[in-house]
């Protein structure tokens, strides 16, 4: 199981958009787990789950360059959500970029 996970602010306004991530993702059979988070939790979350991909809400995107110093050294690919997608709440294409980013990852 592949876990994609989204930070923002309290969680809540990634909240959406990782539930249409989910279902996209549900709809076409794939093993990946999607799920919404507060930046105030991202060290304990990622310590204890160890995501597979860290998106931040664009809300959030001045933690851009924390969050790659403090976690780049595990390999997980870090990024900002696109403000298109994520105003439009655009899961599948969120979801897109998800994998490719695992894909690129493991080269």
């Amino acid at each position: 199981m592949k876990r994609v996970y989204l930070f923002c602010n309290a969680g809540m306004s990634t909240s959406l958009l990782a539930s249409r991530m989910q279902s996209v993702a549900d709809t076409h059979n794939l093993p990946i787990e999607v799920k919404a988070f507060s930046d105030s939790k991202m060290e304990a979350i990622v310590n204890e789950f160890n995501p597979d991909v860290i998106l931040l809400g664009p809300q959030v995107k001045y933690r851009l360059e924390p969050t790659i110093e403090k976690f780049g050294h595990l390999g997980i690919p870090i990024e900002v959500i696109s403000l298109e997608d994520y105003g439009n709440v655009d899961g599948e294409r969120v979801l897109k970029r998800s994998i490719l980013l695992m894909k690129e990852n493991k080269k």
